[in-house]
This record gives C-alpha cells, structure tokens and sequence, in this order.
C-alpha cells in the first residue's frame, strides 16, 4: 500500500476515535447512559480512552506521511489534510448520530473554504 493511502487511512481512523472521543459523551447522555450524576471524571476516562487508539493512528500517520521521515507530505499538506478530515468526519458523524442537527447553506460555504485551503496548500 502506498504511503499516500496509508498515511490518510490513519489519519481518518485517527479522526474517527477523536470524534467518538470527543463528541459520542454528548449522544450517550441524550441516549441515558449518561446523566447528570456520572461523575465527570468517568467520561473523561472514558474519553481517554478513546483518544489511545486515535494518538496512536495519528502519530504513526504523521510520521509515516512527513518528507523528514520520507513520506509524501510537508508539515503543513499534513496539517491541512487533517482538519479536511476532521470536519468531514465530524459532519457525517453529527448528521448521523444526532438527528436533528441540520447542514446549512454556511456549512457547505465553509467546506468549500476548506477544499480550497487542501488546493492551494498543495500548489508548488
């Protein structure tokens, strides 16, 4: 596999494990498995936990995909694919997970801005 593909497949898990590890404590309380009596610390472990295997991807990602270590990308092509991917993930996680969360018009502005951000960071 090339280190172009990989390095994205761990940066998306990556995101996936934060995404959970940030947002999923919110759907479980409006689901009751969490409530206002769970201790704070309890989700914070819990989101620790999740955020293990989300270091772990995104560490060896970045390291694989850098061109100090021979990958493709410079530090900046890394970071801009990050947050593409951040906010892909966590748009398709929040229409999905938490319904009634609507896109808007601004969202999809916002997107492309990001688009363009991936193109011009990639222009020699």
């Amino acid at each position: 596999m090339s280190s172009i593909v990989l390095t994205i497949l761990l940066l998306v898990i990556s995101n996936c494990f934060m995404t959970f590890a940030w947002y999923g404590h919110l759907k479980l309380q409006t689901m009751g498995v969490i409530t206002d009596h769970t201790p704070l610390i309890v989700v914070i472990l819990a989101s620790w936990l999740l955020a293990l295997p989300e270091y772990i991807c995104q560490v060896n990602g970045n390291r694989m995909g850098f061109e100090g270590n021979g990958g493709p990308f410079t530090l900046m092509q890394l970071k801009i694919i990050q947050e593409v991917l951040s906010i892909t993930i966590f748009t398709v996680f929040t229409v999905l997970v938490f319904k009634g969360q609507t896109l808007q018009w601004n969202h999809f502005a916002a997107f492309l801005c990001l688009v363009a951000a991936v193109y011009f960071v990639f222009l020699k």
